[in-house]
């Protein structure tokens, strides 16, 4: 098997980290961001080398800097065959009680962020006539549920911007695979913003009974490498996009009632 350079955002902790693994250990190299560089370095240090692991500080936040991440990226291993956009942020409260701030600051880290991160690299793959984005989305990238409006309307968004970039590049052999993850058992709830913009710090109950990131992330690498289109991931939640596809109505009741905080 010949093995990949793969890109991973968000790799400090939760999925990005359990995908850094997995892909590890499958014998692909890897290049991993996040803002944490202290805990990017002690995962080289305690899952290889140099030689098969690139630390690369990145903040979503930073719009302007993605140019030059994208080249220091590519100069690591000397190209990039995967990005997966990981990183992000989430949100635990309902829209009266969200300043409109934090309201932009969620789009620009999730969508602004992950989109100037991967046009930032598109020239490259269109180059290499090969390319391939993997981008962690949410089950809310496919329907709004209470407690996560600006999140569910950032990974709605990533929907409609990446469905469209690989129509735009599927010849220029670009792939895209929107991942939808349902409850996984990791940190996101604990640092989801709320109303003011400072952090949840609890733990849901259905994120803390979720599927883990290992397992998570097994099922990502597997829908990667199929160049699945999209691929949904998690447990019984997973079935909500295909009730509020073909029975709205009820799915709507549902939600409005659904124990979702």
């Amino acid at each position: 098997m010949n093995f990949k350079i793969v890109w991973i955002t968000g790799a400090s902790s939760g999925i990005g980290k359990a995908l850094a693994k997995t892909y590890l250990a499958n014998g692909h190299k890897v290049i991993i961001s996040a803002r944490n560089k202290e805990a990017l370095e002690k995962f080289r240090m305690e899952n290889g080398s140099e030689k098969n692991i690139y630390v690369l500080p990145l903040d979503l936040n930073d719009a302007d800097s993605m140019l030059e991440k994208a080249q220091l990226a590519i100069q690591a291993f000397g190209k990039v065959d995967v990005l997966i956009n990981n990183g992000g942020i989430s949100q635990r409260s309902l829209a009266a009680d969200t300043t409109l701030e934090v309201d932009r600051k969620i789009m620009e880290v999730n969508f602004f962020g992950t989109v100037s991160l991967s046009k930032a690299i598109l020239p490259h793959f269109i180059t290499n006539k090969s390319g391939h984005f993997g981008v962690v989305s949410s089950l809310v990238g496919k329907f709004g549920s209470p407690y996560r409006s600006a999140y569910a309307a950032s990974k709605h968004a990533l929907h409609g911007f990446f469905d469209s970039l690989r129509a735009e590049h599927f010849r220029d052999n670009v792939a895209v695979t929107m991942i939808c993850p349902g409850f996984i058992s990791t940190q996101v709830s604990v640092n989801a913003l709320t109303g003011d913009g400072s952090p949840l710090n609890e733990m849901d109950e259905a994120q803390a009974k979720g599927m883990s990131a290992e397992d998570c992330a097994k099922a990502i690498f597997k829908a990667m490498e199929s160049k699945k289109e999209e691929v949904l991931i998690g447990g019984k939640e997973r079935f909500a996009v295909y009730l509020k596809r073909l029975l709205p109505s009820v799915f709507s009741k549902i939600i409005k009632k659904a124990k979702v905080r």
